[in-house]
């Protein structure tokens, strides 16, 4: 049974074109982006309190896989990376009364800890935005590393 923010997703059902920029270098005060084209196929199961996404770029592919616990009310997102395998630490969060979704974990980079924060917003029937930013002093400040612009194919 499908219970409170379980839908929350559906946006996102389909297949996509997406536009990524890139941080070239994470942590270190860079300003330099790199832009990868992509496309992405989502699919829904569980009655949309789950979703499963596979994205092509260049030279490799990553996958995500979101559930919803109607327990907690929260969505977990699970980044898959072809070259590396599966990121061991969820980012966890909900939509707000807004429409934004925000996504925050506790994880390391290159041997740091950070705190991780992912945003879904601007959504439409045809496009959204989603953005990571990494916070290395407890989230005073947030440096953006990566924004997917999503568009809407067929």
């Amino acid at each position: 049974m499908v219970h409170g923010m379980a839908n929350n997703f559906d946006f996102l059902i389909g297949t996509w074109d997406v536009a990524n920029r890139k941080l070239l270098k994470r942590g270190v005060g860079c300003e330099d982006w790199e832009d990868i084209p992509a496309t992405t196929v989502v699919r829904s199961f569980f009655g949309g309190a789950g979703n499963f996404d596979e994205i092509t770029f260049g030279g490799y592919s990553g996958a995500t896989v979101r559930l919803y616990d109607a327990k907690t009310d929260l969505w977990s997102l699970h980044w898959i990376d072809s070259r590396v395998g599966m990121d061991p630490v969820p980012c966890v969060g909900r939509f707000g009364d807004d429409g934004v979704g925000r996504f925050y974990a506790d994880d390391t980079w290159e041997g740091r800890p950070i705190r991780v924060r992912f945003i879904w917003s601007a959504i439409t029937p045809t496009s959204c935005r989603w953005e990571q930013a990494f916070s290395y002093d407890g989230e005073q400040t947030w440096e953006i590393n990566w924004i997917m612009d999503f568009t809407r194919t067929g």
